[in-house]
């Protein structure tokens, strides 16, 4: 009985993590850009999943202006991006620049017949029944729909955050094979 409810606590842990790993750290899609606009919105009950209100103003009004940006994948399916400031709260991207960013993607606008491919790199998980969007973070053109980009911020985070996991292990192991186990024999 025991050995379950102790698995099942590490693998809820485990899922946990993972799902906070994967919402924070920044994921590049490739896309066309199809809108850039503004929309008034009134986060409610999924705040959790926008930036502060207050961010980068100096009203603690909930309803307000946020900058979305409209695209479509290469397999033509619809993704949406909101483009909100950070500032120096969490997710630690230190992110000032939305008004720019909304002018760079109002720029790479294109058409279907023809289209200029960007990576959009991004954080957040997009959700319609939630109303969540992931968060625009740069958009940079790509040469075409088929361009590979590899996530070397992601992968330095999660081999620091393996390393340190890995470091602490065999020190705890050590220190309750010299302290612990002697005391049972």
């Amino acid at each position: 009985m025991w050995f379950y409810v102790r698995w099942s606590f590490w693998l809820a842990l485990l899922a946990v993590i993972a799902g906070f790993l994967h919402y924070t750290l920044p994921r590049n899609d490739v896309v066309r850009i199809v809108s850039a606009d503004i929309r008034r919105i009134d986060p409610g009950d999924n705040a959790l999943f926008w930036a502060d209100a207050d961010t980068g103003e100096a009203t603690g009004i909930a309803s307000r202006d946020v900058h979305f940006i409209s695209a479509k994948r290469p397999n033509d399916s619809e993704m949406e991006y909101r483009n909100e400031d950070t500032g120096w709260g969490w997710p630690p991207y230190f992110k000032f620049n939305t008004s720019s960013l909304h002018t760079q993607a109002s720029d790479l606008l294109s058409t279907r017949d023809n289209p200029q491919w960007v990576a959009i790199k991004k954080y957040g998980w997009r959700s319609q029944y939630l109303s969540i969007y992931p968060n625009a973070i740069s958009v940079k053109p790509v040469d075409g729909p088929d361009v590979r980009i590899t996530p070397w911020i992601s992968l330095s985070i999660l081999f620091a955050l393996g390393c340190t996991w890995l470091a602490i292990y065999s020190r705890w192991r050590k220190f309750w094979a010299k302290r612990r186990d002697p005391e049972l024999d």
